[in-house]
C-alpha cells in the first residue's frame, strides 16, 4: 500500500512539474550545423524572447510558448556564429507550427505549416507584394526622371505612388472587412493601417465578430481606437 502510494505520489509530482506549453513551433533549417534560434514575440511595446535553443548538428528542433490567450504573431530569430541574423514572422494558433526554411535564404524561404490565421495572413502579404514591387518600380522611375531634370514627369509618377498608397490601404481594409472572424483582421488594422482615418479604423472593429473582438489584437485595436477618440476631443 506503501509503495503503491509512493509511485502515485511521485507521478503526481511529475506531472506537475512538467510545464505545458500552449504552442509548439517545430523547426527544420536545412544547412544549420551550428546556431541559436530564439522564439520572439511583441509584449508591452517590446520583442521579448519566448524560448531558445542551442542547435549543434541537429537542425530539426521544437520551441515552446506557453499561455496563447489567443492567435498572434510570433518572430522566429536565427543567431548563427558569423553573428549574421535574420528571421521568420507567422501567425500561430495554439497547437503545433511547422516551419521548414535554409541557412541561406531563412526569412525568405520559409515553408509554414499550422494555424489558419497563418494562411489568411499569408493571402494579404501576396497582394501586398504587388503593391510593394509596383512602388518600387515607381520610386526607380522618378528617381530617373529626377536624375534628368524632368519636373513634369517626376511630379505624374509621385502621382501614381499617391494612389498606390491609397489602393494597399484601400486593399487591406477591405481585406480586414473579408476576414472579419479572423485574428488578422484587427491585426492589420493595427500594423498596416494604423495611421489611416479613424472611421475606417472604426468600420473595421465594428465587423469583427465577438470572437475576434475578445482576442488579443481585438483588443488591442478596440483601445487604440478609443485612445484616438478622446485625444480629438
Amino acid at each position: 500500500m506503501k509503495k503503491a502510494l509512493y509511485i502515485f505520489l511521485s507521478l503526481l509530482i511529475i506531472a506537475c512539474s512538467k510545464e505545458e506549453h500552449d504552442l509548439t513551433v517545430k523547426v527544420s533549417v536545412n544547412g544549420l550545423k551550428k546556431g541559436v534560434l530564439y522564439l520572439k514575440k511583441i509584449k508591452n511595446n517590446n520583442l521579448i524572447t519566448v524560448d531558445t535553443v542551442a542547435v549543434n548538428g541537429n537542425s530539426d528542433v521544437e520551441l515552446h510558448a506557453a499561455s496563447l490567450e489567443s492567435p498572434e504573431v510570433f518572430y522566429l530569430f536565427l543567431d548563427k556564429n558569423s553573428s549574421e541574423k535574420d528571421q521568420v514572422k507567422f501567425f500561430a494558433d495554439k497547437g503545433v507550427t511547422e516551419i521548414k526554411t535554409s541557412v541561406k535564404n531563412f526569412g525568405y524561404e520559409a515553408k509554414i505549416n499550422g494555424s489558419k490565421q497563418q494562411k489568411v495572413y499569408e493571402d494579404y502579404k501576396l497582394v501586398m507584394s504587388r503593391f510593394n514591387e509596383q512602388n518600387l518600380d515607381l520610386i526607380k522611375e522618378r528617381f530617373e526622371a529626377l536624375r534628368k531634370g524632368d519636373t513634369a514627369k517626376s511630379n505624374t509618377i509621385q502621382e501614381k505612388s499617391d494612389n498606390n498608397l491609397k489602393r494597399r490601404y484601400l486593399y487591406t481594409v477591405n481585406f480586414a472587412l473579408n476576414n472579419k472572424d479572423s485574428e488578422v483582421a484587427p491585426y492589420l488594422a493595427l500594423t498596416e493601417i494604423y495611421n489611416a482615418q479613424v472611421k475606417f479604423l472604426d468600420t473595421i472593429n465594428k465587423s469583427l465578430t465577438p470572437k475576434v473582438k475578445a482576442s488579443k489584437y481585438g483588443k488591442e485595436l478596440q483601445g487604440f481606437i478609443d485612445d484616438i477618440k478622446q485625444s480629438e476631443k
